[in-house]
């Protein structure tokens, strides 16, 4: 997926970055749903395009919260002509539904995405917030042809050098940040499925890394993987290896 970053500072935000080259005004409200067709969410790139802006990005990210694997980013620029009645927030949609529309997605010939990677070292060593920017900045610079406009879901940006806004609940709000938390998603799940078959004894492919019950049991019956992030707290509560400094 991504390749592994050489100099971790590459994640961390440049002071002073410039958010966006609008106004907030130039742009949809984004708040409440106003109609039951799903419309809206295409708001924001239909603003962006009346502006001159040709490529636009949705950019998010799925694994956060997790206590092992990656965090994985995916980035997004949706042709006009797409529609799918499915196409909301990950977290909205089951498994199947995620999976119908990540399919539906792919298949499209206009659609152009590139989904990357922050590793479970780079988490550890940047913490969460720093590893979720790296493999933000690594999805954008992976798009061919590159965005000139990235929205992305939550309160930051990574640094890419391009014009763009975070919005937030932006995967509820933004079609094409709806479709990069799908495609991020679908392929963290697999790479966690992927692990489960490594480390039966964790549950990841039905937790995916999360601090269930079950996982936190596991955990303490049978310490942590390589997979897993010591830096967070339930992990390093049951390693005896510290953290390098």
């Amino acid at each position: 997926m991504g390749r592994k970053s050489k100099d971790p500072a590459e994640a961390r935000p440049r002071a002073g970055l410039k958010k966006t080259a609008l106004r907030q005004a130039d742009l949809p409200a984004l708040g409440e749903v106003r109609d039951p067709g799903r419309r809206f969410l295409f708001e924001a790139e239909a603003a962006l395009r009346l502006q001159g802006y040709a490529h636009i990005a949705g950019i998010d990210e799925a694994g956060r919260g997790p206590l092992a694997g990656p965090v994985v980013a995916a980035a997004v620029i949706l042709p006009e002509d797409f529609s799918h009645p499915l196409l909301d927030d990950s977290k909205k949609l089951s498994a199947a539904q995620r999976a119908e529309v990540a399919a539906a997605l792919r298949a499209h010939p206009g659609l152009r995405f590139a989904v990357a990677e922050a590793t479970v070292e780079e988490i550890d060593a940047l913490n969460i917030l720093g590893a979720t920017l790296l493999a933000m900045r690594r999805a954008v610079t992976g798009l061919s042809p590159l965005p000139d406009y990235v929205l992305v879901d939550g309160r930051d940006c990574p640094p890419v050098g391009i014009p763009g806004r975070a919005v937030i609940q932006g995967d509820a709000k933004v079609a094409a940040i709806a479709a990069a938390s799908i495609l991020a998603k679908e392929a963290r799940d697999a790479t966690m499925i992927a692990w489960a078959a490594t480390h039966p004894a964790y549950g990841f492919e039905i937790h995916k890394g999360y601090g269930t019950a079950a996982h936190l049991a596991a955990l303490k019956r049978h310490g942590p993987t390589p997979i897993h992030r010591r830096s967070f707290a339930p992990v390093r509560a049951c390693s005896d290896t510290p953290l390098p400094l």
